[in-house]
């Protein structure tokens, strides 16, 4: 089973940046295609990026342009590097399986504001 484990949130104004990641425990990890996901208060959880198991990615349409999703497959690690941030960025973001579900971790908190 692949436990994650999300970092890098903090607090930042609008137009900055922050870079996320995702660190998975467990073998074949390479395998999986992954997502970003976040979740705003009193909102549903929202996919935002996805990369494959080959490399090739999505994204929501809210975010394309700006948030860039990479994997380290040495490292078992999944990035999301979120540029020109915005206020309705604010959200808790979560990294798990596209198409597999594992246990979800507990998130990384995301703040822009002035």
């Amino acid at each position: 089973q692949v436990q994650l484990v999300e970092s890098g949130g903090g607090l930042v104004q609008p137009g900055g940046s922050l870079r996320l990641s995702c660190a998975a425990s467990g073998s074949m990890f390479s395998i999986y295609d992954m997502g970003w996901y976040r979740q705003a208060p009193g909102k549903q959880r929202e996919l935002v990026a996805v990369i494959m198991s080959g490399g090739s990615t999505n994204y929501a349409d809210s975010v394309k342009g700006r948030f860039t999703i990479s994997r380290d497959n040495a490292k078992n690690t999944v990035y999301l590097q979120m540029n020109s941030l915005k206020p309705e960025d604010t959200a808790v973001y979560y990294c798990n399986g596209r198409r597999i579900e594992f246990d979800w971790g507990q998130g990384t908190q995301v703040t822009v504001s002035s």
